[in-house]
């Protein structure tokens, strides 16, 4: 076989074609965990040799030849699989297609009957060709807890006895919602890491971006899908911003708006222009509304919080969520008055069990109404069930500051 020269990129080669490889052992033998597995192995056999020999004129060929010979070797050293080894044996090599199986994939990896926590691992690893031990990584989980969590939603699925193929126009809808649904949960454990001694974990954020075109890809008249692109790309941009120098939490009213890149603001502002028209608005459009809105203010003094807040309105009426409540109230701290975010805040006590944001909202609210006793016991109590390090030392922070000045 002929060779390219090695290349830079190699990496992201891989990504785009592990899905495609996979589809084509699964719908050729039937075993989504046993080919998931080849194909894992084959992956990581291109990364080692590729950038010493080079890339193959043919890198879905190569990928798929690699990953049915290991599927097939696997079968043959299990004995009570003779008869599987037999027509494997017997059948002719899988060939590299142009159908692009990366939507099936993914409604695959993301079906409504695994938890959110096993669909975001096999998705990362099945469709974005991680390893496991990067996933682990990435999740700061050991290798052998990510390795479970793997191969339960693989039994999952195997055991569930879904069809590959494409879900029937009646299904799709929801099968959509589970993927987009996925993707956002990555998308935010990269910006804003639940725990560990980091704020961002931008190889999640990175991936996440990713997988949100490759589904815009593939669905380019769904205005979801374009939304949450958009406000993964909005959100995005303030990236660099985010931190000092340190790693230390900057809030978004004293970012350095000039840090945030500019390319990836204009992108998604694009993308979400674009989507509008394309069926009812949905709550990923609604949240890249929002952050259209942030992006476009030059300065903090600038933002256009009555627009913020008439959109977290109608953000709320669609969900019901009570963050949304929290971030509402935010808003109308800024376009009213800090009376009126926190009156917005009464009731949604339970329905947030405690989670510390409730508290950092309450204290920011009640800084700035004045009442800095009540202020500085919430930034403590939000600071004691903070999990990520980064966000409790910057609650801490706060605390400490209103101290100081109440004395």
């Amino acid at each position: 076989m002929a060779r390219a020269e090695p290349q830079f990129g190699v990496e992201d080669l891989l990504r785009e074609e592990a899905p495609q490889v996979l589809g084509a052992l699964v719908r050729r033998y039937g075993d989504f965990s046993a080919a998931e597995d080849a194909v894992q192995e084959a992956l990581l056999a291109a990364s080692i040799n590729w950038p010493d020999e080079g890339v193959p004129d043919n890198p879905r060929a190569w990928l798929v030849q690699a990953a049915s010979r290991r599927l097939i070797d696997q079968w043959r050293s299990e004995r009570s699989r003779r008869d599987r080894e037999s027509l494997a044996a017997d059948e002719t090599p899988v060939e590299a297609s142009d159908q692009d199986d990366s939507l099936l994939v993914l409604f695959m990896c993301c079906h409504p009957a695994l938890t959110p926590a096993s669909a975001i691992a096999l998705t990362l690893r099945a469709v974005g060709g991680l390893t496991t031990a990067e996933i682990a990584s990435a999740f700061l989980v050991s290798e052998a807890t990510m390795g479970q969590r793997i191969a339960r939603a693989k039994q999952s699925i195997q055991a569930s006895g879904v069809p590959f193929r494409m879900p029937t126009p009646e299904e799709q809808p929801a099968r959509v919602r589970s993927v987009l649904r996925v993707l956002y949960l990555i998308f935010n454990e990269g910006y804003a890491r639940s725990t560990g001694p980091e704020l961002q974990g931008a190889e999640l954020s990175r991936e996440a971006i990713r997988l949100a075109r490759m589904l815009h890809r593939l669905l380019p008249d769904d205005g979801e899908a374009a939304g949450l692109l958009a406000l993964m790309l909005l959100v995005d941009a303030r990236s660099p911003a985010r931190t000092d120098r340190d790693g230390e939490l900057i809030p978004l009213a004293d970012q350095d708006r000039t840090l945030w890149d500019e390319k990836l603001i204009a992108e998604g502002i694009a993308v979400l222009d674009a989507s509008i028209g394309k069926g009812k608005p949905g709550e990923y459009q609604l949240q890249a509304a929002i952050a259209a809105v942030h992006d476009r203010a030059r300065q903090a003094d600038e933002t256009d919080w009555s627009q913020i807040l008439a959109l977290y309105g109608l953000l709320e009426q669609l969900t019901g969520n009570p963050v949304v409540r929290l971030n509402r109230a935010v808003a109308a701290a800024m376009a009213e008055s800090p009376s009126a975010g926190l009156e917005l805040l009464q009731g949604v006590d339970e329905q947030l069990n405690g989670h510390y944001r409730l508290d950092a909202v309450r204290a920011h609210l009640l800084e700035m109404d004045g009442d800095l006793a009540a202020a500085r016991e919430h930034y403590r109590t939000a600071a004691e069930r903070a999990t990520n390090l980064v966000e409790r030392r910057y609650l801490t922070t706060r605390a400490a500051l209103l101290g100081r000045s109440a004395r």
